[in-house]
């Protein structure tokens, strides 16, 4: 990557993703090409930093989630966020000079602008919408879009990080999983299962601004050892658990050897990981050969 791709003049940006990459994903990947022409022209002295700092402004508010509510609850203070953006936009045009090069990033700027302001409305319409069907699969106090939610539930074990979800949803039972994965179909929301957030594959983190996490570490339940006979085995019976997705690795383990018995799934993060997330990620470890 060349040195330039990696130059830091958005402000607020204490993030992993560089100006280029942040160019890309607010204006599209084509308007950073438009910077660079730009920069080969030497015009782009006060006119840019303006537009920066436009997209710094909603960059750290796309990034943060306490941000997002305390703008989704003060609509005063919003319009005059985004009144301060389109002033400095004012402030490009007038500087413009016949560039029409200029005058199409300024546009694109002014679309990411006019996007983010709908977004408020957009949000507090869909989190109506989430909360109104959710609600009849779960207990309301379930449905969770506190930013601390939102961004415990943003990376795994990787801390990589792409999107905040939109909302986390930690059901009490296995019975309300199926309704609550019915109301995200019909809404049109990405859905991600998620236990312990050991993993080190990123299968937790939300690629997409309306992921609902569904945090399976309240079903607990656990039996006891009990032999049965399995399909495709014949004349044995082997000896089974049934555990809830939830239940950390650890006590199944433990289970299993005060009934003399291994449980050969085995992972590092045996004290955190959960039996869903070690069923959906084919778990080993240095037992999986026993």
């Amino acid at each position: 990557m060349q040195t330039q791709d990696r130059i830091r003049e958005i402000p607020y940006n204490y993030t992993s993703f560089s100006d280029k990459e942040i160019v890309s994903r607010l204006l599209g990947k084509s308007a950073w090409q438009t910077i660079e022409q730009l920069r080969v022209g030497r015009t782009t002295g006060r006119s840019a930093r303006m537009l920066f700092e436009v997209l710094g402004d909603i960059w750290v508010v796309n990034r943060n989630p306490y941000l997002q509510d305390d703008l989704l609850e003060n609509p005063k203070r919003r319009q005059k966020l985004i009144d301060a953006m389109r002033h400095r936009l004012k402030q490009v045009e007038a500087r413009l000079n016949g560039n029409e090069l200029a005058r199409e990033l300024m546009n694109r700027v002014s679309d990411a602008v006019t996007g983010f302001d709908r977004w408020f409305d957009t949000q507090k319409d869909l989190r109506h919408k989430v909360v109104a069907r959710l609600s009849k699969a779960t207990h309301k106090d379930n449905i969770d879009f506190s930013g601390i939610a939102r961004v415990s539930h943003a990376t795994d074990a990787t801390d990589w990080r792409v999107e905040l979800p939109l909302v986390v949803v930690s059901p009490d039972s296995e019975d309300e999983v199926l309704d609550i994965v019915r109301g995200c179909i019909e809404l049109g929301l990405t859905m991600i299962p998620r236990g312990g957030g050991t993993g080190y594959t990123g299968g937790a983190i939300p690629l997409e601004a309306t992921a609902v996490v569904i945090n399976t570490e309240k079903l607990e339940f656990l039996s006891g050892v009990e032999p049965i006979e399995l399909p495709g085995v014949a004349g044995e019976k082997v000896a089974t658990v049934r555990t809830g997705a939830g239940v950390v690795t650890r006590r199944v383990a433990e289970l299993a050897d005060r009934n003399g018995l291994v449980f050969a799934v085995d992972p590092t993060s045996i004290d955190a990981s959960t039996i869903g997330g070690n069923i959906s990620m084919n778990a080993g470890g240095k037992k999986a050969v026993r």
